[in-house]
């Protein structure tokens, strides 16, 4: 879906700084971005805080805005503006999630059920499997899905990275989680 001429008179608003365009922006894709924060903790069995929550909106906010709105002028208009905005709130969320989990942050972004010295004992265990399946992938196949997956990279930034052609991350990062299915023990 292309993007629409209501998203395109928005986002001209935003950038040339018109008085309430941002205030309509967050209007318009909040609802998206408490959408995108309940999924991916959801995905991932976190269970959120409304305190949590509120900070991983307002981080993704943050990015938007930050450097004078630099990831708004670099939408390309390719698609909408939502599918676009869904893809930058995912890799923020991800991105405070990882941290959080690995202690660079609060630590009461735990999964369900888990106490929190329990839950640390756990995160290492879970790595220590994953750092195990990773080795077992050949070097640019761990390189890519760890950064991709662990370290919330996009594929712009891992093609830069490694000299992968962009347009080859997604075919490869799909062939790594095959030859992972493959290799991981079953439960």
């Amino acid at each position: 879906m292309a993007l629409s001429d209501f998203d395109r008179r928005l986002l001209d608003r935003c950038l040339s700084g018109a008085p309430r365009a941002w205030e309509d922006f967050v209007d318009r894709f909040m609802g998206l971005v408490v959408h995108v924060v309940n999924h991916v903790a959801g995905s991932r069995s976190i269970k959120l805080s409304s305190a949590d929550r509120e900070d991983l909106i307002a981080d993704v906010f943050l990015a938007i805005i930050e450097n004078d709105y630099a990831v708004l002028r670099r939408f390309r208009g390719q698609s909408s503006l939502a599918t676009y905005l869904t893809v930058i709130s995912q890799r923020v969320v991800i991105r405070k999630l990882v941290e959080a989990l690995s202690g660079e942050a609060p630590v009461d972004l735990m999964p369900d059920g888990v106490a929190a010295a329990d839950g640390a004992e756990q995160r290492i265990a879970d790595r220590e499997e994953v750092d195990a399946l990773l080795e077992r992938l050949d070097g640019d196949d761990a390189r890519v899905v760890r950064m991709y997956h662990l370290e919330g990279k996009s594929y712009h930034e891992i093609s830069q990275a490694t000299g992968i052609p962009e347009n080859s991350v997604g075919p490869l990062l799909s062939r790594a989680r095959t030859k992972l299915r493959d290799i991981a023990p079953a439960d």
